[in-house]
């Protein structure tokens, strides 16, 4: 049984240039999700959620592993961000009053009854203050305009206002939910090798 590293089978979603802005269609997917709001900085209910999807996340893995029924890798962390507008995501605005869904892909394969049982036996090893915020839910964004940033999460702004001039420039307007994915672990990767997939939900600008 060998491993299924989904970043590398979908590649044109999770590896993007950092040298031009791609737009591609992104198919319906599962996810393990959880809401808040508040600075990624500072709000425990963010750090909550991080280990609350990790922790599911990795149980899940090892119990299908365990059963013979696939072995994958985990995927990275993604963010949907969002401040007011959902079309704008406010980058310099209070960090306090964004909102966030925090969430990592799953295989089609996996089914609610797979991730219900992983949830019981995570919650057996330890406690998770966001558990009961988990969720599972397939999410289709759709057509979207991306790019990769590299550096620090800081230093996003520029690649942000050149991902909404691309889409300004190229008849298309933003719709749905700024959305991140973090290829990189910021505990133990230099802040300006890190990685970090910037994506916009776009839809063509309807002519006068």
């Amino acid at each position: 049984m060998g491993t299924i590293d989904h970043k590398k089978t979908l590649a044109h979603l999770y590896g993007p240039s950092d040298k031009q802005v791609s737009v591609v269609d992104v198919p319906p997917m599962n996810f393990l999700m959880v809401d808040g709001v508040g600075d990624p900085n500072t709000a425990p209910a963010y750090q909550a959620a991080m280990v609350t999807l990790y922790s599911v996340a990795f149980t899940l893995k090892f119990l299908l592993k365990k059963r013979g029924e696939m072995d994958y890798t985990v995927m990275p962390l993604e963010g949907l961000w969002w401040v007011g507008d959902l079309t704008r995501f406010e980058y310099d605005s209070d960090k306090d009053s964004w909102h966030w869904t925090s969430m990592i892909m799953q295989p089609d394969e996996v089914s609610q009854a797979h991730v219900e049982e992983a949830v019981k036996g995570a919650a057996r090893k330890k406690e998770l203050p966001a558990l009961s915020a988990l969720r599972f839910e397939r999410f289709h964004e759709g057509l979207s305009a991306q790019i990769m940033h590299r550096g620090p999460y800081s230093a996003e702004k520029p690649t942000i206002d050149r991902l909404h001039a691309y889409i300004d420039d190229n008849g298309y307007i933003p719709r749905g939910r700024h959305h991140e994915i973090y290829l990189g672990d910021p505990r133990r990767t230099a802040p300006e090798k890190l990685r970090t997939v910037i994506r916009q939900p776009i839809e063509k600008a309807v002519s006068d």
